[in-house]
């Protein structure tokens, strides 16, 4: 669908994020250009290339966009949008790095009348308090009066494409009613599930942040659930199969939790709650439990080697699945190194595969053995950590016959059918 009103629109950034942005507006009928400091992404961009292997080779090729590393390319642009990594650092405190440098970028090549939208997840406040000055300092304009500033935070699912870019309703925000007006139709030409106008940008800001926060917290339950269930004995599917018969039981499963959104946006809103005088414990308590849950994972796997009469110096596991979530290749943030780690600190030999991330980039993130080809000959254990769907359809009850005797599967997210492994000779845990 063509827009009738086509303008100039630079995607700074083309990650997860930017990448589908920019296919989009163009898709749309816009002026677009991709722009990233990576001149080995846009070479791969340029060749026809999609990196990120989320909008697919063929978008990237029959979309007409210009991928530039010359940040020149910024000044033709009427709407900037930037999506750039908001990491945290060591403390957990917002790394805003980037958001800082693209709005510098941006400030040495802006032409008075632009918008600069911010698509970064950020605490609340700091469009304003963060992109706002590194533009202006670098422009010599003044936003508000020369330029302009919104926020609308990324909220697609990276593999997912029922709830891709166009398919879920976009928060749009602007330092003023105009602005918000000039943001909202901008972005209803991309999104056909519609725009949610917010009345702040810290509105805005804030709402990206407890999404994740509330899916932290509600996962974090299951978790703290599953444990109390290992101490108590029980099983702990059985118990949410039977809580779950009631109508207005919420259905969560217990796993790790990954990725660059539900582990890293409650720091942003903890970190400026603090700064408010307050300390949202909640909050807090849902990341520790969560971040406790790789090491539990390597305790149920150190247990059933135990029950399998093994130690964990003289045993061999394979790791299947180390990407963050399910039919995606990105290992960084992915727990399952937490559980890796503290296996290796009792002397186990770990292996991995995952069938969507690079054999290297695995190696590199892990600093593990990684099969080229999935293999679980003479193993001691199999660790599904990350149920792709490959993964799933695997011959499980005829690799039992080629596994080391009395083999242990641990089925972190519970995926698999139990009483048939159990049937073949395997262990089979479960959080």
């Amino acid at each position: 669908m063509e827009s009738n009103n086509s303008v100039s629109v630079c995607v700074v950034g083309l990650g997860y994020v930017g990448l589908p942005l920019a296919v989009e507006f163009a898709r749309s009928g816009h002026d677009v250009i991709g722009f990233d400091v990576d001149p080995t992404k846009i070479e791969t961009l340029r060749s026809g290339t999609d990196p990120t292997g989320d909008v697919g080779d063929e978008a990237v090729q029959n979309f007409d966009i210009e991928f530039a590393t010359d940040e020149t390319a910024i000044e033709r642009a009427e709407y900037v949008l930037i999506a750039v990594p908001t990491p945290v650092d060591d403390l957990k405190n917002p790394d805003l790095k980037y958001v800082e440098s693209a709005g510098k970028t941006v400030g040495r090549n802006i032409t008075a009348g632009t918008t600069v939208v911010l698509e970064s997840t950020v605490y609340p406040g700091a469009t304003r308090e963060k992109l706002a000055p590194a533009l202006e300092e670098a422009s010599g304009l003044t936003v508000g009066e020369d330029i302009f500033v919104g926020y609308s935070p990324e909220r697609m699912v990276p593999g997912d494409e029922e709830h891709g870019l166009r398919n879920v309703v976009k928060i749009v925000s602007g330092q003023n009613d105009e602005v918000l007006d000039d943001v909202a139709s901008l972005y209803k030409d991309i999104i056909d599930a519609g725009v949610h106008p917010a009345p702040e940008i810290e509105v805005a800001e804030a709402a990206k942040c407890i999404e994740n926060i509330q899916r932290d917290l509600n996962i974090a339950l299951v978790n703290e659930l599953a444990i109390a269930c290992d101490k108590l004995d029980l099983n702990t599917q059985a118990v949410l199969d039977a809580a779950g018969t009631k109508w207005n039981f919420h259905n969560y499963r217990p796993g790790l939790v990954g990725g660059h959104c539900i582990p890293v946006d409650p720091f942003f809103m903890i970190y400026e709650l603090e700064r408010n005088g307050f300390t949202p414990q909640l909050i807090e308590g849902a990341r520790e439990v969560n971040e406790y849950v790789p090491h539990h994972v390597a305790d149920l796997v150190l247990r059933g080697l135990n029950d399998c009469g093994k130690v964990p110096r003289e045993s061999s596991i394979l790791v299947l699945g180390l990407a963050y979530k399910p039919e995606v290749g990105d290992v960084r943030t992915s727990p399952i190194g937490g559980t890796i780690r503290k296996l290796e600190s009792y002397g186990a030999d770990i292996v991995g595969f995952d069938p969507h991330a690079p054999v290297e980039v695995v190696r590199d993130e892990f600093d593990i053995d990684v099969q080229e080809e999935l293999s679980v000959e003479d193993f001691d254990a199999i660790v599904l950590a990350t149920p792709h769907q490959s993964l799933l359809e695997f011959d499980y009850t005829t690799a039992s016959s080629v596994m080391a005797d009395n083999p242990l599967m641990v089925d972190v997210d519970g995926t698999l059918d139990g009483e048939s492994l159990d049937d073949c000779g395997f262990e089979y845990m479960r959080l």
